[in-house]
């Protein structure tokens, strides 16, 4: 792969608030954020970036263009000239890093290989070792359906399902939820960086940053009537969750706006972008614009109209979560257009 690019962000950034004219979407009226008077807190920075030309003739996804559009996400989001900078922000050299993907839309709508092996590669040359660095999901099938090489032991990236390593026997609560954990979350990381898709979702609306969080515990199937609300934001209260988690990386390459959370062709598109931020709410919020977007473009219903807004995402940022925004006037769009 690459090396780090040295140009200067300024060469590529163009910059712009989420406003009216960007999330414009029916369904937008449907979700407000509350927030506690008084209180101005800044804004929350989503990277939405794209490369028109990552894909190569044959439809793969091109590593080295993916590794540069992942360094110009970084550069951006946490405002600096080097990626590697940013990198060594989110993780010390002694800490084990999880990258925890998404494996249940197989090799169509799955976590993209080419963006997890772009992410070990930076969190590498920023100092963390190879042997500490786990790549996961709940099911081991299902991560080697998705194009994963599973593999535990030695002195290099580690790729396994909770079902190798089992769950918590007891059970961690709060609010509607009482679950228990991934043994991979609580045993075996100190950072959790999430690695979702860009997808429609049959219950809960979209599944994105939060909902990605169901593969980490025992019983998802519990947690999705009334469109999985309040269930997402409260499993993202969890301390064991909430402590760890220092980074979205929403894999937006390959997106579904319709017939999700499995993959279907015909509702599919080659997107060709990445989502990065720091706040899930927010990058969720985004991330269920462009799928209105997108669906306004194929003639469909709003996912309020068809039912299913994702109500969760406000709860998310009410005053009793608080785990991020969905106010667009609180949210700073940072869009990226990467190598002609």
């Amino acid at each position: 792969m690459s090396a780090i690019r040295n140009g200067s962000r300024r060469d590529f950034l163009k910059k712009c608030l989420i406003g009216a004219a960007f999330l414009h979407a029916d369904g937008g009226s449907a979700i407000r954020a509350a927030v506690e008077p008084g209180t101005a807190p800044a804004k929350s920075k989503v990277v939405i970036a794209h490369d028109a030309m990552l894909r190569g003739a044959g439809g793969t996804v091109d590593s080295r263009r993916m590794l540069n559009l992942l360094d110009q996400s970084m550069q951006a989001l946490f405002d600096c000239d080097h990626a590697l900078e940013a990198w060594k922000k989110l993780a010390r050299p002694d800490e084990t890093v999880g990258l925890k993907v998404n494996a249940l839309g197989g090799r169509g709508l799955s976590s993209n290989l080419q963006l997890v092996e772009a992410i070990c590669e930076r969190l590498q040359e920023a100092g963390v070792k190879a042997s500490g660095i786990v790549v996961w999901d709940r099911d081991s099938d299902e991560l080697e359906r998705a194009g994963f090489h599973v593999s535990m032991g030695g002195n290099r990236v580690q790729c396994f399902g909770t079902d190798r390593v089992d769950y918590e026997p007891e059970l961690v609560t709060h609010g509607s939820v009482g679950s228990r954990l991934s043994r991979i979350l609580t045993r075996r990381c100190n950072v959790l960086i999430n690695v979702p898709v860009l997808k429609d979702h049959d219950g809960a609306g979209v599944s994105i940053a939060l909902k990605n969080m169901y593969g980490v515990i025992h019983n998802p199937n519990k947690y999705h009537p009334n469109g999985c609300n309040p269930y997402i934001a409260d499993l993202n209260m969890l301390p064991e969750i909430r402590a760890r988690m220092r980074l979205t990386i929403c894999d937006a390459t390959m997106a579904s706006y319709e017939g999700g959370p499995g993959y279907k062709p015909e509702y599919s598109w080659k997107n060709n972008a990445l989502l990065i931020s720091q706040d899930p709410v927010a990058l969720d919020y985004t991330g269920w614009q462009i799928i209105e977007r997108k669906r306004a473009d194929r003639g469909l219903k709003t996912l309020e109209g068809d039912g299913r807004a994702p109500h969760y995402i406000a709860t998310a940022a009410d005053v009793q979560h608080r785990l991020g925004t969905n106010d667009p006037r609180k949210i700073s769009a940072i869009a990226v257009q990467a190598g002609a």
